[in-house]
């Protein structure tokens, strides 16, 4: 099966991503992948410490990732994964798209003010000569309808 492959994180685009790939999902009989990418750099204090803190994070992941994944399975009929890792955004990325070849697309949400696309984007979209999937880049202020409508 096919994949679509998101990032959740904190930014407001990430809710047109999630959207887009539910919806592509449900009309091609894919799947979705939710990664969700903890940095390292947050948890350099005091080993007990820091690993309070990553436990926190994990269930804080997983408490916004079933708000997603409710809306997938009631109103798409897609239920979808969660995967968690530590490090770097992009090399987390390319990682977890080189060791599931079920993942055929990487979807990524575009910021939507004046500083850019966002990290995530520049940065993939730098590499994406390279990359062995394609990339959907989903605006961050598209409407719902026209999600709907497009995919």
């Amino acid at each position: 099966m096919r994949k679509f492959l998101v990032v959740l994180d904190d930014s407001k685009e990430c809710l047109n991503a999630m959207r887009f790939a539910a919806m592509r999902a449900a009309k091609t009989g894919g799947g979705v992948q939710i990664l969700s990418i903890i940095r390292p750099d947050d948890f350099n204090h005091w080993a007990g410490v820091g690993e309070i803190m990553r436990e926190e994070a994990r269930e804080r992941i997983e408490v916004h990732f079933e708000v997603f994944a409710k809306w997938m399975r009631d109103k798409q009929g897609v239920n979808p994964e969660l995967v968690i890792r530590e490090g770097d955004p992009v090399p987390e990325i390319m990682a977890q798209i080189r060791e599931d070849a079920e993942i055929g697309v990487l979807v990524l949400g575009a910021g939507t003010d004046n500083k850019g696309p966002g990290p995530l984007v520049t940065q993939l979209s730098r590499q994406s000569g390279s990359l062995p999937i394609p990339i959907t880049i989903v605006p961050g202020d598209m409407s719902k309808e026209r999600l709907e409508a497009i995919t």
